[in-house]
């Protein structure tokens, strides 16, 4: 009786087996046959064209690792700053005649370099009195943060974007249409997106005072060297000729960063500390973070392919960088505006924040899937991570509707 089912399917396994041999055939038949055609030549021959392959190997050997080595990858780096030892908001005096001491209370007597809000919560005209000689103010930790994440992309890792492999992508076709090697680069362009935010609000706002300062040079090199874009190699064909490539830009912000933040240590530049400043830079994040939301919404809504969606981890790990970046960012804000934070009452929320934003960063999956929000058999990977920007998003305009009261 079972005798005919067993053949049948016996058969059936029979004809797949041969479907896979015949495809795995005529996908190596041009190496067999050029393997053949090598081996039958003079080394005269040989010579150049395994110099050629050896070289090849090597060329996308050392493009692979840089994709596949997150080196000092590390979702807790915000602990490596020790935030919470922080006494005084940035730009306050902390050492020499002009020091004070404390999160709250009145702010220090301030120097032309220098400005501290006298009230955090007003955004009356500041104290510009003289500070003694040989007092040290407090750095930023914002811009430490930011020039830390742009150290972490171009120096510590490659920065995938701009290496001629990745330009030239698979057989012409682009890295980001295919579901290999571009996560990395993806997650790398989210932390810029995040300091590309967070040096215009340097520039803008929280670098000089409004209507009585001007922009400081140092924020705006940073701000024009960080804005460079994020594709140009040693070589471009439009225009055509040789260029500076996009990590020398990149590193060059990172110098102007630290130069800033030299210049605010010796009370030399201004931050900004207002409540109507962080109340800004609180309402840009959010802006930043809905586009980022809408992105994924539209891939999910639209193109939920499950594990065949190739174009869902770039969306994820752009994403998943940007939420990286501000993390930290918004975690050195926190102890920048420490007295706006204290005084009007933030402090449950902006904690809160914080580990949702850490939280966020747990979600790490080998593959990702863009499934149905209604399915069963594919996880939708992209749903989830909307779900935590859009948790911190709320907490951001919370905080930010407090602050405008």
């Amino acid at each position: 009786m079972l005798d005919p089912i067993v053949v049948f399917f016996q058969r059936v396994f029979t004809a797949i087996g041969r479907g896979i041999g015949l495809a795995v055939s005529w996908l190596l038949w041009p190496f067999v046959a050029l393997a053949n055609w090598y081996r039958g030549r003079s080394w005269i021959i040989k010579g150049p064209i395994g110099l050629v392959l050896l070289g090849l190997i090597f060329f996308y050997g050392y493009f692979i690792w840089q994709t596949q080595a997150w080196t000092n990858f590390d979702p807790d780096y915000v602990d490596r700053y020790k935030l919470s030892q922080r006494k005084v908001p940035a730009g306050s005096p902390i050492s020499g005649p002009g020091a004070t001491t404390g999160q709250s209370g009145s702010a220090p007597t301030t120097s032309q370099a220098a400005v501290v809000p006298s009230d955090a919560s007003t955004t009356e005209a500041l104290d510009m009195a003289q500070l003694p000689a040989g007092t040290v103010c407090q750095t930023s930790a914002v811009v430490d943060v930011a020039a830390d994440l742009i150290d972490l992309n171009v120096n510590q890792n490659a920065w995938i974007s701009s290496m001629i492999a990745y330009k030239l992508g698979l057989f012409g076709l682009d890295w980001d249409d295919t579901p290999w090697l571009d996560n990395k680069a993806s997650f790398q362009r989210g932390i810029n997106q995040a300091i590309r935010r967070t040096t215009v609000e340097l520039v803008d706002s929280l670098g000089r005072v409004r209507g009585t300062s001007g922009v400081n040079n140092d924020l705006q090199s940073a701000r024009g060297n960080i804005q460079f874009d994020e594709e140009t190699w040693y070589f471009g064909i439009n225009p055509f000729g040789p260029k500076t490539p996009t990590p020398s830009f990149y590193r060059a912000a990172m110098r102007d960063l630290r130069k800033f933040n030299v210049s605010l240590g010796k009370c030399e530049a201004i931050f900004d500390g207002r409540s109507d400043n962080m109340v800004e830079f609180l309402d840009r994040i959010a802006n930043d973070l809905g586009n980022t939301s809408a992105i994924i919404r539209e891939r999910s809504e639209f193109h939920n392919g499950g594990w065949f969606d190739t174009r869902a981890d770039d969306r994820f790990w752009f994403a998943f960088g940007q939420l990286y970046g501000y993390y930290g960012i918004l975690s050195a804000a926190g102890a920048d505006f420490q007295n706006v934070v204290a005084q009007r009452g933030l402090t449950p929320i902006y904690t809160e924040t914080m580990k949702q934003l850490r939280s966020a960063l747990r979600i790490q999956p080998l593959i990702i899937s863009n499934g149905r929000e209604d399915g069963w058999i594919m996880p939708t990977h992209l749903a989830t991570m909307g779900f935590y920007i859009l948790r911190v998003r709320s907490n951001l305009v919370e905080m930010r509707d407090i602050l405008a009261r």
